[in-house]
């Protein structure tokens, strides 16, 4: 695999083939709501590079596999519920993919086929390019959620952010204990804490890097009320650090983002993980730096998509 890391951060090396008029897929359903073909058509028209990039709404794992293995292909995205499911197809795996058990990205090196996954460089970016590190860096970290998103989060906030404590708070107590395991037997789970009463949480440091991987909805059950408690209670510690509200669809400014910023958090919104993901993903197809990339362009052009869809 023609992969190399440095200090932890994987670096691609450059396509081995030219594609002069390549194409790629975002493989998932539903995706018609995804700005993720937005978002690369900037930046290959910005690179001058005649490539594609298509919504393919399926499941179809053997649909997708016959449409990368053209010859034309630089690689694609996957998204839910496609990013484990792929993984046996792979020829292998990149050691973040690895780590966290999902991929969301596929390139090409050597003839090979390279899972990987983005979404920890969405999180770990989110904050390093948008947050003062005295924000987080040596004090615990915060996960919202108990998916798969949850891990990308953890793996993020103690690999790159310097967070040797993680507290998870959801819901579903069984969710929770199903990263924890996941993580740990990774290695980087030791530090991980189920923060699952009130009480509890008060008893703990104040977080500096939190991030929420839920939907924007308003809490309904007695557990949805108590996890939702239990984040009031962390955003009220003396420290106020920094929330990655991953969600930005239907809404960019969700109930977490308006709580965060009343406590005095700084609150980076999810077009920001987004964006870097997807940064980090035409990096492994073009082999360009992201100081190559045009940022404030995708940026611009995202925001503009978002202001129109509000209309």
């Amino acid at each position: 695999m023609a992969t190399a890391t440095t200090n932890g951060i994987i670096t691609c090396q450059p396509p081995k083939t030219d594609h002069l008029d390549g194409q790629g897929y975002l493989f998932g359903y539903p995706i018609a709501h995804s700005l993720s073909p937005l978002l690369h058509q900037t930046i290959f028209e910005s690179l001058s590079l005649n490539w594609d990039y298509f919504l393919l709404p399926s499941t179809d794992v053997q649909q997708f596999l016959s449409l990368i293995r053209n010859s034309r292909c630089y690689g694609s995205g996957v998204t839910m519920p496609n990013k484990i499911a792929i993984i046996p197809h792979l020829d292998d795996l990149t050691p973040e993919c690895r780590a966290v058990g999902a991929c969301n990205t596929v390139y090409w090196r050597d003839s090979k086929l390279i899972g990987t996954n983005t979404d920890i460089a969405g999180v770990r970016e989110s904050f390093l390019q948008n947050v003062p590190e005295s924000r987080f860096r040596n004090r615990p970290g915060l996960v919202v959620g108990g998916g798969g998103a949850a891990r990308s989060a953890v793996y993020a906030l103690v690999e790159y952010l310097g967070c040797k404590t993680v507290y998870l708070v959801n819901r579903d107590a069984s969710e929770v204990e199903a990263v924890m395991s996941w993580c740990k037997s990774q290695g980087y789970g030791d530090g991980l804490i189920h923060v699952s009463t009130v009480a509890q949480a008060e008893a703990l440091e104040g977080p500096g890097a939190a991030v929420a991987c839920v939907p924007n909805f308003p809490p309904v059950t007695d557990a949805e009320w108590e996890a939702r408690r239990i984040l009031e209670c962390f955003l009220s510690k003396p420290h106020q650090g920094a929330m990655l509200e991953m969600c930005y669809h239907p809404v960019v400014w969700t109930e977490i983002a308006e709580l965060s910023k009343k406590a005095g958090w700084e609150v980076i919104l999810g077009t920001e993980a987004m964006i870097y993901q997807g940064f980090e993903q035409a990096r492994c197809w073009t082999g360009r730096s992201l100081e190559d990339l045009p940022v404030q362009r995708v940026k611009e052009a995202i925001a503009k998509e978002l202001s129109r869809a509000r209309l």
